[in-house]
């Protein structure tokens, strides 16, 4: 049936996400390179995405195809030197990519428990050592010097276990519902909801720039106590960005989030997860982080406890968050109501923070400062970047200035500017 998921959806829809995509997410430009990198799961969508990418005058489109199972019995049966090298040749690829101007879209679809029965800690090393050999890629999708697009589509394993009481036909169209919805995709003019909304992000933007607070306090009732400092002259950021030649794109479809990164060393409190936590197919749940001078020197979660620790284990920047986010629960993904068990989906309901590195972006003239430079403002820096949702219906958050005074920023989980 996996192939079949896309009888659930109309293919008029269908079209207008594709080509929100490619000409609101990456922004393809008249001769570009566009990479799709897609499961081969979803051919039917990654080649929609590249006939919409040709009628935008793409100058090549090229699908990096990757197989779920294979993935799973190279983690499960490949040697230990394989596991911990990623290839030469690999890397190379996009470093061609990128010195072409290329732009990637990539599509995800969540196989919860694909993995289960491979070790985390196998996993671990090799998304360590493809990190490290990608790590010049990454800064360049940091620096945002690369445009690049998140864009979803459901899974039966997904679908059914969104909607565990419903049949495979009715969970798959009801998620697809959900994905358009979320996407604001679902509409006759999807483009122009699209940047509607970047416009009330941009508001928002706009007045917490200009307030420049010290650090925001987060507190509920589930237990969440916590205070995050802020580096001197940071930046939010949300809706599109611009990348090294001023263009704009959207990085993630959907997008609710306005963020900013923590100065790595003034967080401090208690953060309990809100939302279970999706890391390679593994599912964390029922957790909390503690933070003392911006470290985690604590952390706990009734299920997927290993996997928790490979996270903040990885090198010594994923001790460190690299990203707050203020998000609230009245944007049309919220008020879906729905667990989506997707960290894309789940974090764009709520608040979060990210594990990991920060991006330059989130200071003032960052893309332009040396890595001595930014970590000298407070920035982290890692390998890796992992999103965990916080919020909840009663969050309160309040920013505090440098002379002590206090604004409410939100309450009971929603803006209050």
């Amino acid at each position: 049936m996996d192939n079949e998921i896309y009888e659930f959806v109309d293919d008029s829809q269908l079209k207008k996400y594709a080509e929100l995509g490619v000409r609101a997410g990456v922004n393809l430009q008249e001769n570009q390179l566009l990479i799709i990198h897609s499961d081969i799961q979803n051919a039917t969508f990654a080649r929609l995405i590249q006939t919409v990418a040709y009628e935008a005058e793409a100058s090549k489109v090229i699908i990096d195809w990757t197989d779920e199972q294979s993935t799973q019995e190279f983690y499960l049966n490949a040697t230990d030197s394989a596991i911990d090298q990623f290839p030469d040749w690999q890397a190379t690829r996009y470093k061609e990519w990128n010195d072409a101007g290329a732009a990637y879209i990539h599509i995800i679809s969540e196989k919860l428990g694909a993995f289960k029965d491979v070790s985390p800690e196998r996993i671990s090393r090799f998304q360590k050592a493809s990190r490290t050999k990608l790590s010049h890629h990454y800064e360049k999708i940091r620096a945002h010097e690369v445009r690049w697009c998140l864009l979803a589509v459901p899974s039966i394993e997904w679908a059914c276990k969104v909607f565990p009481n419903l049949s495979e036909e009715e969970a798959v169209r009801s998620l697809w519902k959900l994905i358009l919805i979320g996407s604001r995709a679902d509409g006759e003019t999807p483009m122009e909801d699209w940047m509607s909304h970047n416009r009330a992000l941009e508001s928002r933007i706009k007045k917490l720039n200009e307030n420049q607070f010290e650090a925001l306090h987060f507190t509920n009732s589930l237990g969440t106590d916590l205070l995050v400092g802020l580096p001197e002259n940071h930046l939010y950021i949300g809706g599109n960005v611009m990348d090294q030649n001023g263009i704009p794109f959207f990085p993630n479809i959907p997008t609710e989030e306005i963020f900013t990164a923590p100065h790595k060393n003034k967080v401090n409190g208690k953060l309990v997860g809100t939302k279970p936590l999706i890391y390679e197919g593994n599912v964390i749940d029922n957790f909390y982080l503690i933070f003392k001078d911006g470290r985690i020197t604590d952390y706990y979660a009734e299920k997927g406890h290993e996997v928790l620790q490979t996270i903040i284990e990885t090198d010594e920047g994923s001790h460190y968050l690299g990203e707050i986010a203020l998000v609230s629960n009245q944007s049309p993904l919220a008020q879906t109501d729905t667990l989506f068990y997707n960290t894309l989906f789940d974090e764009n309901t709520s608040c979060h923070i990210g594990i990991g590195n920060a991006s330059p972006s989130t200071i003032q003239n960052g893309m332009n400062q040396s890595e001595e430079e930014l970590k000298a403002s407070g920035l982290n820096t890692s390998l890796l970047l992992v999103n965990v949702t916080f919020g909840t219906e009663d969050m309160k958050v309040v920013g505090t200035k440098e002379d002590g005074s206090e604004d409410l920023l939100m309450k009971d989980g929603d803006f209050r500017f």
